[in-house]
């Protein structure tokens, strides 16, 4: 048994620091050296110790079934500490896992925040012409009508074979898009006909 003297601090150093325990190892390997940083600060004794279990979410997601069957054939029981280097290597191949996982999604991200970043640009020049009064404001305008009306029926009439056509449908996606009817194409209840 230790005494308490003076301060917290020698207290603390007398029974050995700061004990650091883990009740399952994090996704990230930096997450958990930092936790066992804290436990051995400026030269301080400490320890840090983990629990895991081979039914936590990092061990059940990315290492599976096999290191648990590894263990059975090893005769292990269940609740016995088991310091094998093969659990470690499969924690460390299961956070290496995550981690790349995790940086690949990182990078889609940034991938769909430069195409939106070039489309906020091209909205906002647009947007700027507009509010400065632009050259020819309504001739840019029905020039991108004209370009997405072409489109649209592009899409809708591709075949070169007419019966293949899809007017209703092109009816259909004007109307939808620019709040106008088109005369002349049939109905629905007219193509059943």
């Amino acid at each position: 048994e230790v005494e308490f003297e003076s301060k917290p601090d020698d207290f603390v150093i007398q029974v050995g620091g700061l004990q650091i325990l883990g009740s399952e190892r994090h996704e990230s390997r930096r997450i958990d050296r930092q936790l066992r940083g804290r436990s051995g600060r400026q030269g301080d004794p400490g320890s840090s110790q983990f629990f895991i279990s081979v039914e936590d979410d990092l061990m059940r997601l990315f290492v599976g079934d096999r290191l648990a069957n590894a263990m059975d054939k090893l005769g292990a029981s269940e609740g016995e500490v088991i310091t094998h280097p093969m659990v470690t290597r499969a924690i460390e191949t299961a956070q290496k896992r995550v981690e790349s996982n995790n940086f690949e999604s990182r990078k889609r991200l940034l991938d769909y925040d430069d195409v939106m970043n070039q489309q906020r640009e091209v909205i906002y020049d647009r947007r700027l012409f507009a509010l400065e009064g632009g050259e020819d404001l309504k001739g840019e305008m029905w020039e991108m009508i004209e370009h997405n009306v072409q489109s649209t029926v592009d899409e809708y009439l591709e075949s070169e074979h007419e019966e293949e056509w899809d007017l209703s449908g092109l009816k259909r996606r004007i109307t939808l898009d620019y709040f106008t009817a088109l005369k002349g194409l049939p109905d629905e209840a007219d193509e059943a006909d």
